[in-house]
């Protein structure tokens, strides 16, 4: 197993290496330029769009609807371990890589929210099937159809064996065992390895709870996501808000830790470089992994919103990593920071769950289960939503590739298998898998965008100008 961990963490250091980093990073750049620093100048608008309907909008669920299936499957362990893991590999400066990829990712999620929808293809009976597969296919031409391909299959992959299911349901189980069983007093012995009673319990019930809402389609997963996610996103902020409020004085040495650390300031000598390349790298690769902003997944979803104007949806789209990254996973970062967890991680080995949970217990004059608790709740309805979501994405996504709903059914069944299973797999090699098929994804997207950034800028500029000029109703009459 060690030497599989090796292979896996060698091929997750070559694909993640700078090449990567400048693509996404550079794709971001690029379109926040070309659209003229769109993801702030139009902020407010898109934050109101995404609770307004528009007025004869066509699709299979609202763009509030599409927007909580999005939102479902990015908020999730990547808020609150995959923060923690980036913090512990990469330092402090890691939060800091975090913000800065998600504010231009910003500029990324928007031009893929339009081209969903843009190049999206009615399949009858109101359901609509877009994402990268078809913006390449129909957007760059029939004769990169191989690389629409490409994407279906690592995105399909990516559900079942990575970011969708096993990372998810890990995190759950690990959260109820450090609540219910932390020190391993109840154990029972399957598959010839010894389990918390708690881990088996955690898994069976988050399985059948998944096929329960995953059996009834789009629909029945934006109905639950739109109830979950505006209820576990606030509570979780306000809670993390009440922490800084409470260790308010240790705020400012956080802010200047974690600038500092962003840039190799506390390394010496040539350790700087070192030091600033581990923490870049970690911050990028976990904020993609937690707001998947140039990953290609959130299209899937912004194609089946009831909507005629693409640039409206790429708006909606874009306040997803607004609120994944830049309000969500820097509240977790900076709850990390002042309440001296990351030291405490440093000295102690924790990793993982296990690091939140720490600052939750230690950021509020109460017990530290008491912390854990409220975590491990946080965490179940994070993680739980980021699996439906997931399977959404990777269903349309072997819809695509194989046309062939049988298959489709087939493949349900062994994402809610692979939920099942999930927890008796190790931390590392979960996260180290998930990583890589990140990546794979994020690849033949990431060139979709800088090939049709003519289009994303004339979509827009088109837009604004109809708007401007009155041909556009912006909000549904009442």
């Amino acid at each position: 197993m060690e030497s599989f961990n090796n292979v896996l963490v060698a091929i997750d250091d070559f694909v993640w290496g700078p090449a990567l980093i400048i693509l996404i990073m550079g794709t971001g750049i690029y379109l926040t330029c070309r659209l003229g620093l769109l993801q702030f100048r139009k902020l407010g608008r898109a934050l109101k769009y995404m609770v307004k309907n528009e007025e004869d909008g066509i699709g299979e669920v609202t763009s509030f609807g599409a927007l909580s299936v999005a939102l479902a499957a990015t908020i999730g362990t990547g808020n609150i371990v995959g923060v923690a893991t980036a913090v512990v590999a990469g330092g402090p400066g890691a939060v800091f890589w975090m913000v800065i990829a998600a504010c231009f990712g910003m500029a990324t999620k928007y031009s893929e929210g339009l081209l969903a929808v843009k190049y999206r293809v009615d399949k009858g009976n109101g359901r609509f099937l877009g994402g990268p597969f078809y913006y390449i296919e129909n957007g760059m031409g029939k004769s990169w159809k191989w690389l629409a391909k490409l994407f279906a299959f690592f995105a399909a992959a990516a559900g079942l064996l990575g970011i969708g299911t096993i990372t998810q349901v890990n995190g759950i189980a690990s959260a109820v065992k450090g609540v219910f069983d932390p020190n391993d007093a109840h154990m029972v012995s399957l598959f010839g390895l010894n389990y918390s009673i708690a881990t088996i319990v955690a898994a069976i019930v988050v399985a059948v709870c998944a096929a329960l809402v995953i059996i009834g389609g789009v629909k029945r997963i934006a109905t639950v996501a739109s109830l979950i996610v505006p209820f576990m996103a606030v509570t979780y902020v306000l809670v993390c808000l009440c922490i800084l409020i409470y260790n308010v004085k240790e705020l400012p040495d956080a802010v200047c830790e974690i600038v500092a650390s962003a840039f190799g300031l506390r390394a010496m000598g040539g350790g700087a470089l070192g030091a600033l390349m581990i923490a870049m790298q970690k911050g990028v690769a976990r904020g993609i992994f937690s707001n998947e902003a140039g990953l290609g997944s959130a299209p899937i979803a912004a194609a089946a919103a009831q909507t005629k104007e693409p640039v409206r949806q790429g708006l909606v789209t874009m306040t997803g990593t607004f609120i994944d990254t830049i309000c969500i996973c820097s509240m977790t970062g900076l709850t990390i920071m002042v309440t001296d967890t990351y030291n405490v991680a440093m000295d102690t080995g924790l990793e993982g769950v296990e690091v939140t949970a720490y600052a939750f217990g230690a950021g509020l004059p109460w017990a530290q289960g008491v912390g854990g608790v409220v975590l491990m709740l946080a965490l179940i309805f994070f993680a739980f939503t980021t699996i439906l979501g997931w399977d959404y994405y990777a269903e349309r996504s072997l819809e695509y590739l194989t046309n062939n709903m049988k298959a489709v059914t087939v493949y349900r069944w062994l994402y809610i298998l692979a939920v099942l299973i999930g927890p008796f797999l190790t931390v590392s090699a979960v996260w180290t898998i998930a990583d890589i098929f990140n990546a794979c994804m994020a690849i033949p997207n990431l060139i979709a965008l800088l090939a049709l950034s003519g289009v994303i800028a004339y979509e827009t500029k088109n837009y604004f100008d109809r708007l401007n000029s009155g041909h556009i109703q912006e909000f549904k009459k009442k």
